[in-house]
């Protein structure tokens, strides 16, 4: 994590924001409790932001491109369909780690986006999720994997246990990313072999 003398007044808006979205949620944040939050006066913020609504765009669009870079490396690596998912699921849990209160606010505030931004990011999100199915899918016709299996399903529930990570993680655990990354992803894949 980043320390604070190293980001811009913008990143550091931006950082508090998240923090305030993530403790009250969104909709009960306001510009004031921002600004009060940063020790300035609530003016001086739009120097630095336009909106609240601003800062959550950032934040979810920023997140959504750390998964999809982290899955395009997996997807670019010759390896089998569940090792493949298995690498896809210990990148989500890294990228989730690197800001569990950026990830918080992803998960649970997006949906307070306005439109075309929220249309926008439900895109993105429905690809991202599309590209573990086809995973999965790829996994079932070379035989890996399962063919009953329902790929849909399977997507939705590694998606239920991955998503809920930044509600229950505790980084001072003596558990790293990586490694709890790799325990998920055994539990999850296994389920999913022949």
């Amino acid at each position: 994590m980043e320390v604070a003398g190293n980001l811009s007044r913008k990143e550091q808006v931006i950082r508090s924001a998240a923090e305030l979205f993530r403790e009250k949620g969104y909709a009960a944040s306001s510009m004031r409790d921002l600004a009060q939050k940063l020790g300035i006066e609530a003016a001086s913020l739009y120097s630095h932001i336009k909106s609240k609504e601003e800062i959550l765009q950032h934040l979810c669009f920023d997140m959504a491109a750390e998964f999809r870079k982290s899955l395009a490396e997996v997807e670019k690596k010759e390896v089998t369909a569940s090792e493949k998912l298995k690498l896809g699921i210990i990148g989500h849990i890294q990228v989730m780690a690197k800001d569990l209160t950026a990830s918080a606010v992803f998960m649970n505030e997006h949906r307070h986006l306005s439109q075309p931004y929220l249309r926008d990011f439900l895109l993105l999100r429905i690809n991202y999720i599309n590209r573990f199915k086809s995973i999965i899918e790829v996994g079932a016709k070379q035989g890996e994997f399962k063919d009953s299996i329902d790929k849909k399903l399977a997507v939705m529930t590694l998606f239920s246990s991955l998503n809920w990570m930044p509600m229950w993680y505790d980084p001072s655990s003596k558990i790293v990313p990586q490694d709890l990354g790799q325990q998920l992803a055994d539990m999850l894949v296994n389920g999913l072999k022949k």
